[in-house]
């Protein structure tokens, strides 16, 4: 079982699923034996209409009464064990599926594994297909449940497809086949935006999440099918804060370590900006003329790809009106809804078990409904209330109900719902100096990965920091529940020529508030500033992803960009916190705060600044919130 007690990276938590051949249902090895003695293993190389080859799995009930819907994911991560005398212990996006009967189709993708092919990370999806050698995942797709339901007999003839993370990309790129089998598909935890999502917050490089993952990613750069898995890079450390303060400048990865052998990893430091390579990798702008039924699922604290859950769900409702479309989101890490109880993180205590809840009564529901014909009686929109820890339902996301406020700093450290009133000009200030970045979690032994905790971390050990401004409410004399997306509207100079923003919203604790038994060794609850929601911006971004500027020294400027959706309830007797800072290490690389190219930035290039956050009538910074 992958707890959500201990953190885990984003490379070792795939080396896991190899080596349990099984990404997310570790918990259900029981059914190991049931699988063996009900379900019998075939092995194909399904041809695509270019005469590639893909390599598929499919489990089928040996039970012959009756006829079976197809249920598959289609992954970059292997549907190892290879051989047809070699089972899963779990199959299916649980153990419900497992004996409800299903056909069960894994398939390694193009160009990885034990498929023909080269691979494309995020493989740019066409709008027209005009001859055989047009070939995307959505032709893949089709042309995956073409052969299936033509050469796997005893099936009801409709397909369902899941996949959390990279097959939920690959999930909603099979909505793109349109396929008229395809009736069901859950796209989770998908990668949308890949500039967005794992690689890029606004521009700022997520450096632990993708340094140690792309060595183990790259088992083979070539056509030729494998079953060897990649390398692994052993840092000697698990201080990431010292390892990358010592490796220094971006580029040094490849001069100190990976000498220009990676060919994904090359292509993320070749295109810093928002350029045409990760536009056409956009998967959101093709989701339209959709007739299957989706259910997006994701997580609050999803540190990885909350950004594409929120914006496929989002997308996919607008562009569909008439198309199925539901959306499940909990208090969940990455993939999370799919194992474990999803009862904590952290310190946090959520109150219920709400993965087995997910599982039983929304995705089993849903494929069950779709494929097999059960009744449905779930509603559009079934999200997880943090802070009072409910479940809600409703019609729409964001909800109607919720209106937009501003929540604006004030002189003082203040938060306050009213606009600063005094037409003096003020503001505060600290010095950013990228040789002492601030880091993103206490721990710095726990910072060579991406340290998913940190989503609802304390945020106390920061208090001696100058270089981390607050600002605090009152304490509330009544619930204050936002849902929606919060926008960031500063009002910033620097004496620098770029710099990072990194803003994150705090519900702070009563000092009276008691420990639980997730409570953590030291940590009093009492006072607790729990993180809610947080993102960066690189700032020469604040105008344009592709077409990055520089500040112009000492000049008041705006800074606006989106910290994502919420549904969190901050009690009554609570405070809202927001803290801004210009370094968040190593979840973040370092800025040289001069504009350059910080891909190929050289360590002289690398300058303290003085920020400036304004608080004023005449240039107010603001959270733009959605209320209930």
């Amino acid at each position: 079982m992958i707890s959500n007690v201990h953190p885990i990276s984003r490379y070792i938590l795939i080396i896991l699923c190899l080596v349990k051949t099984s990404c997310v249902l570790g918990q259900q090895a029981p059914d190991a034996q049931y699988i063996k003695d009900n379900y019998q293993k075939f092995e194909y190389q399904v041809p695509m209409r270019d005469g590639k080859k893909l390599f598929t799995s499919v489990y089928v009930p040996k039970d012959e009464s009756r006829k079976y819907p197809f249920m598959m994911d289609r992954t970059c991560y292997s549907v190892a064990p290879y051989g047809t005398d070699k089972y899963r212990p779990s199959l299916g996006p649980s153990s419900h599926f497992t004996h409800d009967g299903y056909i069960f189709v894994y398939q390694d993708v193009r160009g990885r594994w034990m498929s023909e092919g080269i691979y494309e990370e995020m493989t740019p999806e066409l709008e027209v297909h005009k001859t055989n050698k047009d070939v995307d995942e959505g032709t893949d797709t089709y042309d995956t449940i073409d052969w299936l339901l033509k050469n796997i007999p005893n099936n009801n003839g409709k397909v369902g497809v899941w996949g959390i993370s990279y097959p939920g990309f690959y999930t909603t790129t099979a909505l793109l086949s349109r396929h008229p089998a395809l009736v069901a598909a859950s796209p989770q935890a998908p990668i949308a935006d890949l500039w967005r999502d794992d690689g890029w917050h606004n521009g700022a490089f997520f450096l632990v999440a993708n340094f140690g993952f792309y060595p183990f990613f790259t088992n083979r750069q070539d056509d030729k099918p494998t079953q060897r898995p990649g390398g692994h890079f052993d840092p000697g450390t698990e201080d990431g804060y010292d390892f990358f303060m010592k490796m220094g400048p971006i580029k040094n990865t490849n001069d100190k370590y990976y000498k220009d052998t990676i060919r994904l990893w090359n292509e993320m430091l070749d295109h810093p900006d928002y350029d045409k390579h990760w536009e056409d990798r956009n998967v959101l702008p093709r989701l339209h003329d959709i007739k299957t039924a989706v259910l997006v699922t994701g997580g609050w604290y999803d540190a990885e790809d909350l950004y594409g859950a929120i914006n496929t769900y989002k997308t996919l409702a607008k562009n569909n009106p008439k198309t199925p479309v539901y959306f499940a989101m909990g208090p969940w890490v990455h993939g999370g809804w799919a194992r474990g109880d999803g009862d904590h993180l952290g310190d946090v205590d959520f109150g219920q078990a709400t993965g087995p809840y997910y599982r039983e009564n929304i995705e089993f529901q849903f494929f069950s409904h779709y494929l097999k014909g059960t009744e449905l009686a779930l509603p559009p929109v079934n999200v997880f209330e943090t802070g009072i820890n409910q479940w809600k339902t409703y019609q729409t996301w964001p909800p109607v109900q919720a209106r937009e406020k501003q929540l604006y700093f004030l002189p003082g450290g203040k938060l306050s719902f009213s606009a600063p009133s005094v037409a003096k000009d003020s503001y505060d200030e600290y010095i950013s100096d990228p040789a002492n970045p601030v880091p993103f979690v206490q721990d710095r032994n726990q910072t060579m990965d991406m340290q998913r905790e940190y989503m609802t971390a304390d945020q106390r050990f920061l208090s001696s920091r100058k270089d981390v401004l607050s600002y605090q409410s009152d304490v509330l004399d009544q619930d204050v529940t936002i849902a929606g997306n919060i926008w960031a509207n500063l009002k910033v100079s620097t004496t620098g020529t770029d710099a990072d923003f990194v803003v994150k919203v705090l519900d702070v604790y009563p000092d009276t508030a008691a420990n639980t038994k997730w409570t953590g060794k030291d940590i009093k609850m009492g006072g607790y500033q729990q993180m809610v929601r947080s993102e960066p911006i690189r700032g020469k971004y604040r105008n344009s992803f592709s077409k990055p500027e520089p500040f112009v020294p000492g000049k008041v400027t705006p800074v606006n960009f989106e910290l994502q959706d919420v549904l969190h309830t901050f009690k009554k007797g609570h405070r809202i916190m927001v803290q801004v800072q210009s370094t968040w290490f190593p979840l973040i690389d370092r800025n040289p705060q001069t504009f350059v190219n910080i891909m190929k930035a050289n360590e002289a290039d690398f300058k303290k600044a003085t920020q400036r956050i304004y608080t004023s009538k005449l240039h107010p910074s603001f959270l733009k919130v959605r209320v209930m």
